[in-house]
């Protein structure tokens, strides 16, 4: 240790300043040099030192300081060099295979999608059924797509058929599920379902139960003792 003589702060061996004050130092080893050997002249004492090289030993201290002062630069540079070496190798794009290389399995190609579905077509005509004879003359009852129920209001069943006659048959000649108008396309039929006092088409022969009998603009249904004229006009 190299005591400052200004402060008395205690210094690590090779410092040519004192690190409290800043103060020269003196060398550890100027005192031994500095005493002459018997006989001898005493030597002119610089504090820059001299050229009789009386202070060669304590300038070589320092150069054996400098590993112990780099070290920790050394180590710092090695991390960051293994943290620059290991951002590079993430960085680095990995390189396409080749076409000779398999990449993976093989998938079998994805089946072609479904056309897209038809728009429903289009109803290009509507038909009504209206009251000519019996009832409410001039009643008009229109016929939708599908099944159409020609009958009364059962309240057993709480159904309302589409054709109801419970006002327009006060005698109860209409069976409650008498016949059955069915619209499909372009078709348009009628069929005695089961009734009491039968279905007639055009004042021909009694229907039979499940046998359905086109229809056309104009025709004459009777059920009962109700008469139906057949209506059906283009959708404009």
């Amino acid at each position: 240790m190299t005591k400052c003589s200004e402060c008395g702060y205690e210094n690590m061996d090779g410092l040519d300043y004192c690190d409290s004050c800043g103060a020269k130092l003196a060398p550890a080893a100027t005192a031994e040099a500095s005493a002459p050997a018997p006989g001898a002249p005493a030597p002119e004492h610089h504090e820059s030192g001299g050229a009789n090289g009386s202070e060669a030993a304590p300038a070589a201290e320092p150069a054996s300081a400098a590993p112990e002062a780099a070290s920790p630069g050394s180590e710092s540079t090695g991390a960051a060099g293994l943290q620059a070496s290991a951002a590079t190798a993430e960085a680095a794009p990995t390189p396409a295979p080749s076409a000779e290389e398999p990449t993976g399995e093989l998938r079998p190609p994805a089946p072609p999608s479904p056309p897209p579905a038809a728009p429903g077509a289009a109803p290009t005509f509507k038909a009504k059924l209206k009251i000519t004879r019996g009832g409410r003359v001039g009643q008009e009852f229109a016929l939708e797509a599908g099944n159409n129920l020609i009958g009364r209001w059962d309240p057993e069943t709480g159904s309302f058929p589409e054709v109801d006659m419970e006002q327009d048959d006060p005698e109860a000649k209409t069976s409650r599920k008498h016949a059955l108008i069915r619209i499909e396309g372009d078709q348009i039929t009628v069929e005695d379902i089961g009734s009491l006092n039968g279905t007639y088409v055009n004042r021909g022969q009694r229907l039979g139960p499940g046998n359905p009998v086109p229809l056309k603009n104009g025709d004459e249904v009777i059920v009962g003792k109700t008469f139906f004229k057949v209506i059906v006009e283009p959708v404009s």
